[in-house]
């Protein structure tokens, strides 16, 4: 199924059919200046007087289709229906880094799948914006300079243990957490360095949006 389209080596914004701000927008594009869409994510671009390079998805949100296929926007149609048009742009985008807006707000049910695909492409780096707060995957490591008080929410999406935790005002070494089983929301950072460390993929960190700046020069030196 995965099939690269659309390849950069520039961050790349990439907007979905949820609603978000004029902020977030400016917030992402300040960091990731080029921008794609998932399907009717490029309405709301256009709406907010930005446009897309490209265009993913099975097209089915998108409004005057025929409009956007006489533009110069490269459209990427992708009819299989075995996943999201977040996750078509998971497998068909290639970026050394890619700040999702439009995916956390609107309906929870469209969240939780978007946070799902998060966990299937570890090989992805990916920050999901939301209105107050942020979402990561963390396939083994993560390291942050944050300060005294930040928030730091855990959310496994699989059985996982963590093998690390410096600056975390509750440590988590050596606990075992699972969807059905433990999780660590609404923790807090000590301040200075904190990292987190896993005996594999499957962990989501949720912080503040306040800590994007942090997380994108945190993640654009850290290997995969």
């Amino acid at each position: 199924m995965p099939n690269i389209r659309y390849s950069t080596t520039d961050p790349l914004t990439l907007a979905g059919g949820a609603p978000f701000s004029a902020g977030t927008l400016r917030r992402a594009l300040a960091l990731a200046p080029e921008i794609v869409a998932a399907d009717g994510g490029a309405d709301l671009l256009r709406a907010a007087g930005a446009m897309p390079r490209a265009i993913f998805g099975d097209l089915d949100s998108l409004d005057m289709v025929e409009t956007w296929q006489n533009s110069d926007v490269a459209m990427f149609k992708i009819v299989e229906q075995e996943t999201t048009d977040f996750e078509k742009c998971l497998y068909s985008l290639s970026a050394p880094l890619i700040l999702g807006i439009g995916f956390l707000g609107g309906r929870i049910d469209h969240a939780y799948a978007a946070m799902a695909a998060l966990v299937r492409y570890p090989a992805q780096k990916v920050v999901l914006l939301g209105e107050h707060d942020l979402v990561i995957p963390v396939p083994r490591a993560l390291s942050l300079e944050l300060e005294a008080g930040t928030t730091v929410s855990l959310m496994p999406m699989a059985a996982i243990r963590a093998t690390e935790s410096v600056g975390l005002e509750w440590p988590v070494t050596g606990m075992h957490f699972a969807p059905d089983g433990k999780i660590g929301t609404s923790n807090r950072a000590t301040g200075g360095a904190m990292r987190l460390g896993f005996d594999g993929p499957g962990m989501l960190v949720s912080l503040p949006l306040s800590t994007l700046e942090q997380v994108v020069a945190a993640l654009s030196t850290q290997a995969r």
